[in-house]
């Protein structure tokens, strides 16, 4: 069965939640309003003087010379005046709208350092950056049009109504009866565009996420010859985005140009029975139909640069409500007011029943138990997809378990603040991660207090001081986004530089040597051994050799430990982990 298709059209809830978000600032809008108002009411005083200059030459011809340039001085002086009231209105327009593009990155970044990790499982990077970029951006622009223009083109229309109707009733009336014609066209097409720009919204998401992906992982695709895929992939992406962005811009194009045909009737039909009243009864002087038309046309310019913002609008609805999509995501369940702050761990760690999956069909982990002693070193080892970097995931709580607990020195995962756990924890991954920083900030990164004694010794520990004092600034060296031009197993060192600065009273080390030469893994297993002394430390491997001094094996499979014990223990008993084991050296 098929799910009922989302109807799409304006937002009205998002734009909704726009002007609640800019009621912050009330005090500026007002200013605005003001200063619009004050632009409007000038514009529409300077027709008014320019028909009494025409009546004025037409009955006295150029002899009341000095009557005509009082009026002109007059002009002059509305005319500065209203320039500067509207360059006002747009200094005051502008800072609304950059302070709601500030406010709205703060957030969304904000956002997502309490979004849990299945948030970014399930979203690509790149479409996340467009959200918090691309989206905040068109947002934006669409958001400065409608204020430059929505206000004053609004007063101005019906500023221009009031005068025409105390001008002329009669005339006025052909105005108004073809008024709703202009506002009919403007709404339908604006109404059609938003679900249009919303589709170009997402599909230039998806070309973001499928850049970031492909330039992030350029070394592969070369390796494998995959550039001609790449590239037909683009294509195909490029070329759905231009007609998504085709599509929206030329149906939102639409509205000028049909709602100026409107216009120009109304303009036409104004001159028609004004000229007419003009020869015929007199009722109107050419002074007056001056002003009328002056007016006519003034009403009729705004109905064009709004159905232009509208269609502007639409576009930056679309963004925000994707802005806001991410603004709304659940967050992670916060931490009880009354929640343990963890302190002077000893590093007892037991696991009691515990379960746990990623997706409800699919259990990972079933009624798994274990306790750790304070100072044991336990080696977890396992098929891939076994469980193993889930565990992991669990004791540092960046997933909560389904059923069962873990306690650390006999309190619940779930009943201790989240930064206090993991700062128990000094984690080591495969997946290294640098900032786009000094080497210093990111040894320093684990403890921004440490002395400059203290980080030499901890990259001495770790065998790193030798390659950063050859790097060509030491250790004011910057390195760019992901570590720069490092290799692979540098990168690594200052990973375990920076858990060995910190040194906490728990250790997680998933296959934290597997970008390092033998000889350097010797010198590096060393000095993890002097560290992990009195500390609990849990250590993923697939290389069984590296964990033989361990105190205690995990075997697991299938989410489950089916093998538990020392090295020789578990090879005497020629089980799961002995075959594991010797497959790694047979021929």
């Amino acid at each position: 069965m098929k799910a009922p298709k989302k109807k799409l059209g304006f937002d009205k809830r998002t734009a909704a939640r726009v002007l609640r978000e800019l009621g912050g600032h009330r005090a500026s809008l007002f200013f605005s309003l003001l200063f619009a108002l004050g632009s409007v009411l000038l514009t529409l005083y300077i027709p008014l003087l320019t028909g009494d200059a025409i009546d004025l030459m037409i009955d006295r011809g150029l002899v009341d010379l000095d009557g005509v340039l009082a009026i002109a001085l007059q002009i002059g002086v509305c005319a500065l005046l209203c320039a500067l009231c509207q360059w006002l209105m747009n200094v005051l327009n502008n800072r609304i709208t950059y302070a709601m593009v500030h406010k709205l990155r703060r957030q969304a970044f904000e956002k997502l350092q309490r979004l849990p990790l299945s948030y970014l499982d399930r979203h690509a990077v790149g479409e996340t950056v467009s959200r918090m970029m691309n989206d905040v951006d068109q947002f934006t622009d669409g958001l400065l049009l409608g204020f430059s223009q929505f206000f004053t083109g609004a007063l101005t229309i019906l500023g221009t109504l009031v005068i025409m109707l105390l001008l002329h009733p009669g005339v006025a009336l052909v105005v108004i009866l073809v008024t709703p014609l202009s506002l009919f066209v403007a709404a339908f097409i604006a109404k059609s565009t938003y679900s249009l720009f919303r589709l170009q919204s997402a599909t230039r998401a998806e070309q973001t996420a499928m850049i970031d992906e492909y330039v992030g992982q350029h070394k592969t695709v070369l390796a494998f010859g995959h550039e001609d895929e790449a590239q037909a992939e683009f294509d195909e992406l490029n070329e759905r985005l231009g007609k998504c962005a085709l599509r929206a811009t030329f149906f939102s194009s639409l509205t000028n140009p049909c709602t100026r045909f409107v216009n120009n009737l109304v303009y036409a039909g104004v001159a028609l029975v004004g000229a007419l009243l003009c020869i015929g009864g007199g009722s109107m002087t050419v002074g007056g139909l001056s002003k009328f038309l002056s007016y006519a046309n003034q009403y009729t310019k705004p109905f064009n640069e709004i159905s232009g913002v509208l269609a502007e609008l639409q576009n930056a609805l679309a963004c925000a409500s994707r802005v806001f999509e991410l603004l709304d995501e659940p967050e992670l369940t916060p931490d009880a007011p009354d929640a343990t702050v963890l302190s002077k761990v000893e590093g007892h760690v037991e696991l009691d029943g515990v379960a746990f999956s990623y997706t409800p069909e699919q259990d990972l982990i079933r009624d798994l138990s274990l306790k750790v002693s304070p100072g044991q070193r336990v080696a977890i080892v396992g098929p891939t997809g076994c469980g193993k970097t889930t565990l992991i995931n669990l004791l540092m709580r960046f997933y909560d378990v389904k059923d069962g607990s873990i306690r650390v020195d006999g309190c619940d995962l779930r009943e201790v603040t989240r930064p206090s756990l993991r700062a128990s924890f000094g984690m080591v991954l495969q997946d290294t991660w640098l900032r786009a920083a000094t080497v210093r900030e990111n040894i320093c990164m684990a403890r921004p207090d440490a002395t400059e004694e203290e980080m030499l010794a901890a990259a001495k520990a770790s065998h790193a001081h030798s390659f950063i004092k050859r790097l060509p600034n030491g250790y004011d060296t910057l390195l760019g986004e992901g570590g720069g031009s490092l290799s692979q197993g540098q990168k690594q060192l200052l990973c375990i530089t920076r858990v060995m600065l910190a040194l906490p009273p728990m250790l997680i080390l998933d296959e934290a040597t597997s970008s390092i030469d033998t000889r350097m893994e010797l010198k590096i297993q060393n000095a993890f051994a002097r560290m992990m002394q009195g500390r609990t430390s849990f250590i993923v491997a697939h290389r069984l050799s590296t964990i033989e001094s361990a105190d205690v094996i995990l075997v697991m499979k299938d989410g489950k430990v089916i093998e538990q014990g020392e090295h020789r223990t578990l090879l005497a008993k020629k089980g799961f982990y002995a075959t594991l084991y010797n497959s790694q050296f047979e021929s």
